[in-house]
């Protein structure tokens, strides 16, 4: 079998060489790219029998760049430089070049986290036509060639999908009844309510998500009765209103002042979503442009 030129080298790997060369440590660098350790192993492997080298040592601790692997890093760093200032020119030729854009937000989020995003692009944009849905609904749009990107709550199934992990970060806050003993408390932890029921989605809608979050719960002994959450959040507080149950939201639905419902942190400091950009992979360099706004909007 006849080894591929190098020059037919997916630049992507060189990128996940880097990024594990950094943190020396193949779970955090997973982490970092927003994809799992097994197939990131097989990446740098991948470039190593490509190459010819090994590039780490493999230790208890993390890894260890070789010699060679402290060559190909410095040999490599200049070209994703390069690249890097690549797709800046080109995402600013895009952005001056912008018509439209059809954008998602997510429903995970009270929607004012989005409103200087929505300004930002509105002052760039055309025609800008915005669809607020669930994450997975909006990751089929996108699928569907219906959306051009969208705004969505990690974690997420988004195989197939171009991910933009964002640095907004949002943890998880108790909404439950105001009638309750537990309301009015500092914070809570969940174990305090563990008698409680909780409004909570089925695995079906989420299955990400959802496994995520279970884990958590087995981590810190939360193991609650689960009633059947409503899609709507105008229902669900009302729901929580007359004393049905809790939910678990994130923090931003604090600033919904809704009769009947009090919202408290929880102490357990393990519960987040975070927002990500996905798109499908030939609209990635398209619509660079768009990353460039994220930071001015606050979820970078």
């Amino acid at each position: 079998m006849t080894t591929p030129p190098l020059h037919s080298l997916d630049i992507r790997l060189l990128r996940y060489f880097a990024v594990v060369a950094e943190e020396n440590n193949m779970s955090r660098a997973a982490l970092r790219l927003f994809m799992s350790q097994p197939p990131l192993s097989r990446h740098i492997r991948q470039l190593e029998e490509r190459l010819g080298v090994t590039l780490f040592v493999r230790h208890t601790k993390g890894l260890t760049l070789t010699n060679e692997g402290l060559r190909v890093l410095e040999i490599v760093r200049p070209l994703l430089e390069q690249q890097d200032k690549t797709y800046a020119a080109l995402s600013q030729l895009a952005l001056n070049g912008a018509q439209s854009l059809r954008l998602g937000l997510t429903t995970a989020f009270e929607q004012g986290v989005f409103a200087a995003l929505e300004t930002q692009l509105n002052t760039r944009i055309e025609t800008l036509r915005l669809v607020r849905q669930s994450s997975p609904d909006l990751v089929r749009l996108v699928r569907r060639g219906k959306l051009d990107a969208a705004v969505v709550a990690l974690p997420l199934e988004t195989a197939g999908l171009a991910v933009t992990p964002l640095d907004w970060h949002e943890p998880l806050i108790a909404a439950l009844p105001a009638i309750w003993p537990e309301a009015g408390g500092a914070s809570l932890s969940l174990g305090e309510l563990n008698h409680r029921p909780l409004f909570w989605f089925s695995r079906e809608r989420n299955p990400a998500f959802f496994d995520a979050t279970r884990a958590r719960f087995q981590r810190v002994g939360y193991a609650p009765t689960c009633l059947e959450e409503p899609l709507e959040h105008d229902v669900l507080l009302a729901r929580i209103a007359h004393g049905d149950g809790l939910s678990l939201l994130p923090a931003s639905f604090a600033v919904i002042l809704r009769e009947g419902v009090f919202f408290c942190p929880l102490s357990d400091g393990e519960l987040s979503v975070q927002a990500g950009l996905v798109m499908l992979p030939e609209n990635a360099l398209r619509l660079e442009w768009l990353k460039s706004v994220m930071p001015s909007a606050g979820l970078t």
